[in-house]
């Protein structure tokens, strides 16, 4: 049965393709915007196509059993209606859970009336680089609340659960929320950053409006969303769960993470 892997050449994309591999998984399609630099390992299927260009997918999605749908809004029932023209079984999404800003994702699947699996992450480790500018000029990092605390996941730690739900039995009709294997704030997670740097790193906290204001040029509106959901979890900071480390076996530690990615912030 062939698994289509759509956004294959992004990060969560990439690392499943890896991950579909090592289960044993052989017939893998990967859809990627850019064949000829994808670098995809041998045995891999590659194809042309985007989800946010649809006309691209028809061909794509032939003779497939089951999908990773990488998260795309825009297209999302585009999509699924041409997977379910095409006979597609079953869809494992990463989208999020009611209040979520990817929530419509979840629910275009739901009402596709394909089989599906919800990954629901939390904060994604890789989101810290987003520090690594202030940390390289200054040493650094100026946010409004140092208390702020989640639970961030590992990429490559999504991506196994998705491998997982692809290729064994038993996760039709879940939502998974995933989550990292420990609670932290930013303070801790600049602490972690720092000691894979040999460094003690400074956390300078600064207004709302100051941080809103740095990071509007790389997000836009969303700015003003990411700063109040960090105001947010000061109080009420991210449950634990233990879903991923059940379904793979594993669950990535930040300080782990940031041992492995010393370089980003160096």
């Amino acid at each position: 049965m062939t698994i289509l892997v759509t956004g294959a050449t992004g990060n969560i994309g990439r690392m499943l393709v890896d991950h579909l591999i090592a289960t044993g998984a052989s017939d893998i399609r990967a859809l990627t915007n850019k064949p000829e630099i994808a670098d995809l390992p041998d045995g891999v299927e590659v194809v042309k196509g985007y989800l946010g260009r649809v006309e691209s997918l028809p061909a794509a999605f032939e003779g497939v059993d089951s999908v990773y749908l990488a998260p795309l809004e825009k297209t999302v029932r585009q999509v699924l209606e041409i997977a379910k023209s095409a006979r597609v079984r079953y869809v494992v999404d990463l989208a999020g859970p009611p209040g979520n800003w990817w929530y419509p994702i979840s629910r275009a699947v739901e009402e596709s009336g394909l089989e599906w699996t919800h990954l629901w992450p939390g904060e994604f480790m890789e989101n810290t680089t987003m520090w690594a500018p202030q940390i390289r000029a200054t040493r650094s990092v100026s946010e409004p609340y140092p208390n702020s605390a989640n639970a961030p996941i590992a990429m490559d730690d999504i991506a196994a659960v998705a491998a997982a739900c692809l290729t064994e039995p038993g996760h039709i009709g879940k939502a998974y929320t995933l989550t990292g294997p420990e609670s932290l704030t930013r303070t801790a997670i600049l602490r972690h950053i720092g000691d894979a740097l040999g460094e003690n790193l400074r956390f300078d906290q600064v207004s709302r409006l100051e941080t809103i204001d740095a990071l509007t040029p790389a997000m836009g509106d969303f700015a003003v969303t990411y700063v109040d959901g960090l105001a947010a979890q000061v109080d009420n900071p991210q449950a634990v769960g233990t879903t991923a480390a059940d379904l793979t076996g594993r669950s990535t530690t930040f300080a782990q993470w940031a041992r492995e990615n010393a370089t980003e912030f160096s």
